[in-house]
């Protein structure tokens, strides 16, 4: 290499280097600002999950010193103090059926059903166990009405849903109705052994083929 070659290469080098040190001076404060933020976006992310962490804890705390009163009025009043959540409403609705209580349980489970925010399925669940709840004080045609409207296909709980429309026909005394209801439980695909075999044995106890 030339002594011209070379000297030019030193003075790209330095005309380069020059160039970095201007685009550094002139936008290295949006390099300065995208780590700040990063590093600030990581903080706040790490402190709401320690909130939420803390939050949750507190919950589950409130929950088992609820559950730890011994008497039903103790523990209705420690379960009235907790915000409404998924877990608080079914344990209030669980121990409020557990004492006898049926409008406290069934209030609490039509409260999970329209609870904003939770999961469809825990919704459905609570639609679910506050007809059951309340099954003394309705109707065998509001039984039916209100556990239709947990049967669609597809539904989680369609299935015993179907189980307590059945329940309710034969209860009505529509027995070939109940009889259908249980031939489609028997034969969904979904069906679970333990559910088919109530339904079987309802249905040979009604004088039906479990076969058919």
């Amino acid at each position: 290499m030339s002594n011209n070659e070379s000297f030019i290469d030193e003075v790209n080098e330095e005309v380069r280097r020059d160039q970095l040190f201007t685009y550094i001076r002139k936008y290295g404060w949006i390099a300065a600002l995208t780590v700040t933020g990063l590093v600030g976006a990581t903080a706040w992310t790490e402190y709401q999950s320690a909130q939420t962490r803390a939050a949750e804890q507190a919950a589950g705390d409130a929950i088992f010193d609820a559950l730890e009163q011994n008497e039903w009025a103790d523990r209705q009043a420690a379960f009235a103090q907790l915000p409404p959540s998924v877990m608080s409403l079914l344990m209030t609705g669980a121990a409020a059926q557990e004492a006898g209580d049926t409008a406290a349980s069934a209030d609490a489970f039509n409260a999970l059903a329209n609870l904003d925010g939770a999961r469809q399925v825990y919704r459905d669940l609570g639609a679910f166990k506050a007809l059951l709840a309340n099954a003394e004080n309705l109707s065998t045609d509001e039984r039916i009405a209100g556990f239709q409207n947990l049967a669609a296909p597809g539904a989680t709980f369609a299935l015993l849903a179907k189980e307590q429309i059945a329940v309710a026909q034969l209860e009505a005394g529509d027995a070939e109705a109940a009889l259908a209801t249980l031939r489609e439980i028997s034969g969904d695909a979904t069906v679970t052994q333990g559910l088919r075999n109530r339904v079987e044995g309802l249905i040979v106890a009604l004088g039906g083929d479990a076969s058919q």
